[in-house]
């Protein structure tokens, strides 16, 4: 490739890019304007690619990197500094920014054939040392195989992720993609959401949905002990090993589950999980199970790699885990 050719490929890039943020609104007075909002765009895109977290780094990369910057806009005014950016910034939308955003994210990996992970965090170090702040809660969209975050909201607490995630998930255009959520989002008004968007879901089971997780996992034991007999299912193991540990992952799914939804009434409930792991690390093994429901029905050497997939979301380089600085 020329660097002719990829200059023409980067000029295309930027344009699709800025194209998802053409609604965005500019609530600036026209006539005082200096950096058009486009600029500020593009200028936010480089330097968050270069490695910026803050808006003294992004307005450093813009003074830095002018010249490459004119060869996708005018930057006739060159560059706004860091305060002139804070202002600019805290003029904008957040909620019109990020629907922009996750349009051109959505765009970008083509999540529709993807695992979406959404998982609920505590920003680190975003309290004061004495407590006087209460940490800052986010819950976050993420695109597995991509290891990219498509769209965030900050919540008051980790209670507060029951309101965010359906209001997360009306943002993403996720029809045809399979959202994995942890067991705060085991809600029925979140399994709704994502079955009227066109997609599938796979929710963790813990003790917050009443009997329905002692019902399953008695259900699973009892046919466990029959060698599942009475029951249809899909099982697949694998062994993995690293660093002297040796991990052993079953997983196993269960498809006769009309009683279950006879007595919940889940939307869209099709399957239920069950995943039981093994490590062994120098002598030592521990055993864990853990249990899902979920609207597919895919065999269970399909399931699993996308239950595998949410816990990239776990040490994801997302931006809400960065070190907050407090004043």
């Amino acid at each position: 490739m020329t660097e002719g050719d990829a200059t023409a490929g980067a000029l295309k890039e930027t344009t699709v890019f800025l194209s998802h943020f053409k609604d965005l609104p500019d609530y600036r007075q026209k006539g005082k304007v200096a950096y058009p909002l486009e600029e500020v765009l593009l200028l936010l895109l480089a330097a968050a690619l270069a490695g910026a977290e803050t808006v003294a780094d992004i307005a450093r990369f813009g003074r830095a990197k002018l010249a490459f910057l004119q060869r996708f806009r005018r930057f006739d005014n060159g560059t706004p500094s860091h305060d002139q950016l804070g202002n600019i910034l805290a003029k904008l939308d957040p909620v019109a920014f990020q629907r922009c955003f996750v349009a051109w994210t959505a765009a970008l990996t083509k999540t529709s054939a993807e695992v979406i992970a959404i998982d609920g965090k505590t920003v680190r170090r975003s309290y004061q040392k004495k407590g006087a702040e209460q940490p800052i809660h986010v819950v976050s969209a993420f695109a597995a195989r991509q290891r990219m975050v498509l769209g965030q909201t900050r919540v008051g607490d980790k209670s507060n992720e029951i309101v965010a995630i359906p209001a997360l998930l009306e943002l993403l255009a996720i029809e045809g993609a399979v959202v994995t959520i942890d067991a705060a989002g085991c809600q029925r008004k979140i399994a709704q959401t994502i079955i009227d968007k066109k997609a599938d879901y796979i929710l963790a089971l813990k003790g917050n949905q009443g009997t329905l997780r002692d019902d399953v996992e008695l259900f699973a034991k009892e046919q466990k002990a029959v060698a599942f007999k009475d029951t249809s299912i899909g099982r697949h193991t694998t062994v993995d090993g690293d660093h002297g540990r040796i991990e052993t992952r079953t997983v196993t799914v269960f498809h006769d589950i009309g009683w279950l939804q006879d007595s919940h009434q889940w939307p869209g409930l099709k399957s239920v999980v069950m995943v039981e792991s093994e490590r062994e690390t120098n002598g030592k093994v521990e055993n864990e199970t853990r249990f899902y429901i979920t609207s597919l029905t895919l065999l269970a050497n399909a399931v699993g790699p996308m239950i595998r997939s949410h816990w990239m979301v776990e040490s994801a380089p997302q931006a809400h885990e960065r070190e907050v600085p407090m004043n």
